[in-house]
């Protein structure tokens, strides 16, 4: 079969769902890639007019009950929504089926495996892009890259498979010997941006401004290397530097996706940074009260919302 021919759907219309929706039909066309939906979101969205840094932006959504088995499946949904996405997803997913989740953290792509199998999910670390979603409106300046590897032997047709759809759709990658590591680090990196600025209501630039926030993202990253080196990954402050100055790449302007929600006033993924480090923080007898004062801090300003809508 060739490329472009291939099936793509992709679970989760937010800022990352379209911004690989975008440009995998901007390369190939829109017949080969569609939307998973229940039948409310699609009536919803259907009466939506998106937009994509102002350009009108419009894409297939099908019902997940009478969807087939696709070749790709992105998974690009909220940490809260997994469990129902693979729901939406499971008529869609066949013995051949190639499984990315896009998402943050260490543990989805393990959730994901549990339910579909191992061998239909690789490794992918999304990182790089600036992309932020104002209810129906999605801008961005960089689309930033896909990291990916194997999990486990055998996969290897399945991620060239992948790479070559990528090179013809027009979607930056690099394939990663280390990925493990590599998923480690955006983890540190997102535990330390992503809560530090919603917890104190700021951007890049703010967040990397000296004081209170800037040390509240240190030292939450901090706490993930010292996690790390307990679960066998073995982080260093150097690799802390690394992602420090990606996030000097990035537009100072610019937030990242909890600092988006809490500005929507939705859900964030709260419990997939500073929850998952407590919990492995309590597993291996370790402190963290970085993330413990962030996850409070968190927790606090979502209870202050008079309602909290899940997407």
């Amino acid at each position: 079969m060739c490329d472009q021919s291939k099936t793509t759907a992709i679970v989760g219309l937010g800022a990352l769902g379209m911004l690989y929706a975008s440009q995998i039909t901007a390369s190939l066309g829109p017949d080969n890639l569609f939307f998973l939906g229940d039948r409310e979101r699609i009536e919803r969205y259907q009466q939506t007019p998106f937009t994509i840094n102002g350009k009108p932006f419009s894409f297939r959504i099908e019902d997940c009950t009478n969807a087939r088995p696709v070749d790709f499946m992105i998974v690009a949904v909220k940490y809260g929504a997994l469990s129902s996405a693979l729901d939406t997803m499971e008529a869609s997913v066949g013995p051949d089926t190639t499984i990315l989740s896009v998402m943050n953290g260490i543990d989805s792509e393990e959730i994901i495996a549990k339910r579909f199998g191992r061998e239909k999910v690789l490794y992918c670390i999304a990182q790089g892009m600036d992309a932020m979603r104002f209810g129906s409106s999605l801008t961005y300046t960089r689309p930033g890259t896909l990291l990916l590897g194997t999990r486990t032997e055998g996969q290897e047709s399945r991620l060239k498979d992948l790479t070559r759809y990528f090179d013809r759709a027009g979607v930056s990658y690099t394939v990663e010997a280390g990925i493990v590591k590599r998923l480690w680090g955006k983890f540190m990196l997102n535990v330390g941006i992503n809560q530090t600025c919603m917890a104190f209501e700021t951007n890049y630039g703010g967040v990397l401004t000296p004081g209170e926030p800037y040390d509240a993202l240190i030292g939450a990253m901090k706490e993930v290397i010292g996690l790390s080196k307990k679960e066998g990954v073995h982080l260093s402050e150097e690799d802390m530097n690394f992602y420090i100055d990606l996030i000097k790449t990035l537009s100072p302007e610019s937030a990242p996706s909890m600092r988006q929600d809490g500005m929507a006033r939705r859900y964030s993924e709260v419990e997939m940074f500073s929850g998952v480090v407590r919990r492995l923080a309590a597993k291996h007898g370790l402190t963290v009260p970085v993330n413990d004062m962030l996850y409070e801090k968190i927790k606090g300003i979502e209870a202050a919302y008079p309602s909290l809508p899940h997407d």
